[in-house]
Parts: structure tokens; C-alpha cells; sequence
């Protein structure tokens, strides 16, 4: 039985990693943006909720640190925890937009649900802050909130929150390696 559920779990996995046309025309526009952003002086934040924060620091941190793009997130207790009591949890995403973005950034936004009432307030006030774009990654219901607010929604076609943060990795990660336009070299 246990042989059997992994079996169908990687089997799940295989299926959903075949790459489609849309997702790999989506990540090529979504690099070029990137760099669009970043060649005009500006910044790339990125946010996720739980799994999707920690996917969020790694991506920022190998865009940064191996691609040389400018690339921030916000996963340090102290400040989500004073952002989340001053305005609440569902604005502290909006809040530190407000404090650390600048018009004309890129905004990435991951949520696995397209749910998060976080997120949606984050994209809505990228809007306002004139962000230059929006991508998002999310999964479950191809139509869920987050992907309308977008202007790239990259979707995982799954209900299994482990299958779309696998996903979600594996696609910001080759992205990164995009940027660089090499899989191998010295980190």
C-alpha cells in the first residue's frame, strides 16, 4: 500500500513537471521581465505564505546573489509580526510593499490556494504603487482570485499542496537559471 501511494505520488509529479508550451512561454516572458525591471533600476520583490515564504527566500536569494538581479523578500519574524499587529496579517504584505517598494518594481506573489487574503491585497496594491508588473503562482482552481490579478498567473492544474510547491519550486529555480542562461556554474 505505501509502495503503491508513492508510486501514484511521483507518477503525479512526472505528470505535472512535463513541460506545456503556455508554462514555458510564461516563464520565458516572466524572465524578460525580470531583466526589463532590472536593467531600469529597479527591484523584484517576492512573497509566499509558509512553504511558499521559504520557496520565496531561496528564489530571491540565487536571483540576487547568481543572476545579479536585484531581488528582495520579507521573511524576518520581527517584521511580520509588527506589520501583522500594526495593520493586520491580510495588509502586512501591502504594508511592506509601501515601505520597501518603488514604482516601477516587479511584484511575484506565490500562494498555492490563489487564496490567500495577503496575497490579494498585494497585488491590489502593487496596482496603486505602480508596480511595472505582476506574476503570480498559485494552483488548485485554474480561476482562483489571485490568478485574476496578475498580468502573467502562472497555475499548477493540482489540488495537492505539496504537488503545486514542488512545481513552484522547480519552476522559480529554473528560472533563475534562465537569467543566467546556464544550469551549471560557481555559486
Amino acid at each position: 500500500m505505501d509502495k503503491t501511494f508513492l508510486k501514484n505520488y511521483y507518477d503525479d509529479f512526472i505528470q505535472l513537471v512535463q513541460p506545456n508550451e503556455k508554462n514555458l512561454n510564461q516563464l520565458i516572458l516572466l524572465r524578460d521581465k525580470i531583466l526589463e525591471v532590472n536593467s531600469n533600476g529597479r527591484k523584484t520583490l517576492i512573497f509566499g505564505n509558509g512553504g511558499s515564504a521559504a520557496m520565496a527566500s531561496h528564489f530571491s536569494v540565487d536571483l540576487t546573489k547568481n543572476a545579479k538581479v536585484k531581488s528582495i523578500n520579507f521573511n524576518e519574524a520581527d517584521l511580520i509580526t509588527c506589520f501583522s499587529n500594526d495593520y493586520g496579517f491580510e495588509n502586512w504584505i501591502s504594508k511592506a510593499m509601501e515601505f520597501y517598494g518603488n514604482e516601477g518594481d516587479l511584484l511575484i506573489l506565490i500562494s498555492s490556494s490563489g487564496k490567500s487574503e495577503n496575497m490579494l491585497n498585494a497585488a491590489k496594491n502593487a496596482r496603486e504603487l505602480k508596480f511595472s508588473y505582476i506574476a503570480t503562482f498559485s494552483g488548485f482552481e485554474e480561476r482562483n482570485p489571485l490568478s485574476q490579478l496578475g498580468d502573467l498567473n502562472i497555475w499548477v492544474d493540482s489540488k495537492a499542496y505539496n504537488l503545486v510547491e514542488n512545481i513552484h519550486q522547480l519552476w522559480l529555480l529554473s528560472l533563475v537559471d534562465l537569467v543566467i542562461g546556464d544550469k551549471e556554474y560557481s555559486a
